[in-house]
């Protein structure tokens, strides 16, 4: 009979995977912890999924923000763009553009003015879609065109809602000017968003991107900032981009009720019990929105 010695084995509790000695290892390890896009993981979630150890994890995913393979969100970490690149994935632009283009096409009918709308890439706007008549075919805007976000309404909505910080981050640089009014240091960029959210994110752009051009934007805001903005523009001369700020704020709220659901507030049509609506009267509109000459507005 064969005596089995079992006295020199111990059991090992909550083994430690042994580091992988290349950085590219660790670095697949850390983004194979996200099963979809759409996952949101704590860096201790990560810990757990990878085996390696904290320090190694937080540092690695350090350098993956800020290359922009994964996005640091409000409750942790998520795939970045690169990452959902390489995916095939575009980011959910097809699912705001789907949320966004009755909403679009109805500013167009009430205003006659173009609408664009934006996402942010890094510290520029990619323009998803562009509704307009004959005088957006006067606007060098076009669907996938980039342009410097700090120089577009639409783009200033969604840095507003950013931190300092990351604002500083995506343009350490001097501001390269598109037009002579183009904002054109950091300093004056964070007054002009500190403006636009004392406005309730409203922001307003005067030939900043395009002389004799004036926008309006207001950015859709989801559970963890902003994801993509909304503007309306006309001619300078004559737009009155006051009057139709509270349009473009509305369509920007209907397309964030699409686009998040589970935030509870409800879609215009499927109210189950009446709302008062806010409603901006003439006196608030010159108080909150007034766009005075000379100013970055």
């Amino acid at each position: 009979m064969a005596v089995v010695d079992t006295g020199s084995v111990s059991p090992i509790q909550n083994p430690r995977r042994e580091l992988p000695p290349s950085m590219v290892e660790r670095m697949t390890l850390i983004l194979d912890a996200f099963d979809g896009p759409a996952v949101r993981l704590p860096l201790e979630e990560v810990v757990s999924r990878t085996l390696l150890p904290r320090s190694t994890v937080h540092r690695i995913l350090d350098q993956l923000v800020r290359s922009q393979w994964v996005e640091h969100a409000s409750v942790g970490y998520r795939l970045g763009r690169r990452a959902l690149g390489l995916g095939g994935g575009d980011g959910g632009h097809a699912q705001i553009r789907a949320a966004a283009a009755p909403l679009l096409h109805e500013l167009h009918l009430r205003t006659a003015m173009v609408v664009h709308l934006a996402v942010l890439d890094g510290g520029e706007t990619v323009c998803l879609d562009k509704v307009g008549g004959r005088f957006a075919a006067s606007l060098p805007s076009r669907v996938g065109g980039r342009g410097p976000a700090y120089s577009t309404a639409g783009g200033k909505a969604m840095l507003a809602w950013m931190d300092p910080e990351n604002v500083d981050a995506l343009y350490q640089r001097r501001l390269n000017r598109c037009t002579e009014r183009t904002i054109a240091d950091l300093v004056t960029l964070h007054q002009e968003l500190d403006r636009i959210r004392q406005r309730r994110g409203v922001a307003y752009e005067r030939g900043e991107s395009v002389r004799g051009v004036a926008c309006v934007g207001v950015a859709v805001r989801g559970v963890d900032g902003p994801v993509a903005g909304i503007s309306l523009c006309g001619d300078a001369r004559t737009a009155q981009l006051e009057r139709v700020a509270p349009l473009v704020a509305r369509a920007a709220r209907e397309v964030a009720r699409t686009l998040y659901p589970e935030s509870g507030v409800p879609r215009r049509g499927h109210e189950t019990v009446p709302q008062p609506e806010t409603r901006w009267s003439a006196e608030a509109l010159d108080r909150l929105l007034a766009v005075q000459s000379g100013q970055w507005l």
